[in-house]
């Protein structure tokens, strides 16, 4: 990941948010972006592929959880939907993380083996910007400084309770409360 670059994801992360007329304690739909900007979310299942569909919701559901696609001068996205509503959240949050980074498509390549970008860099930068859209870090830290349960976190953000977990101790916000907890 570059640097600077999380600070950057902060501020577009608001600025994406301020677009969608919602603030930094609002739940973020990842959806609405899509439709914002033009980008048509197929789930997996409403493809006329069988083989395909079986393999990544029966067979092998982790290596599959979505992708941005160029076809023609349209994008849209394909999103596995026998995954959970919260993975799928956060995961067309990272589709969506892709094209408002404009990471260029010819550097998406994909193996058959586990369906991985080539570029672990934009990997980085998609994930992190997809958090700061679902729970921006100012907020955990807010959230994490008062103490605010993982559990309650991922419900009123409507994501799992890993990613609440994940963006409540990267805000540094527990922290900060258990520091205070034990001074006083």
């Amino acid at each position: 990941m570059r640097r600077g670059f999380k600070a950057e994801a902060g501020r577009l992360a608001l600025e994406v948010r301020r677009e969608l007329g919602i603030d930094a304690e609002a739940r973020f739909d990842p959806y609405q972006l899509a439709d914002l900007y033009g980008i048509q979310v197929l789930r997996l299942s409403d493809l006329d592929c069988a083989t395909a569909l079986e393999h990544f919701s029966e067979m092998r559901p982790d290596v599959f959880s979505g992708a941005v696609l160029p076809i023609g001068t349209a994008v849209v996205m394909i999103e596995n939907d026998s995954h959970l509503h919260v993975r799928r959240r956060s995961t067309v949050s990272h589709e969506m993380s892709h094209v408002l980074l404009e990471h260029p498509f010819d550097a998406t390549v994909f193996s058959l083996d586990d369906c991985r970008s080539s570029d672990a860099a934009h990997e980085d930068e998609a994930n992190w910007l997809a958090g700061e859209l679902l729970i921006p870090s100012s907020t955990a830290r807010t959230l994490g400084i008062r103490g605010v349960s993982e559990q309650e976190v991922a419900q009123h953000f409507d994501v799992s309770i890993q990613m609440a977990r994940w963006r409540l101790n990267v805000s540094g916000g527990a922290q900060i409360r258990r520091r205070k907890t034990r001074l006083s």
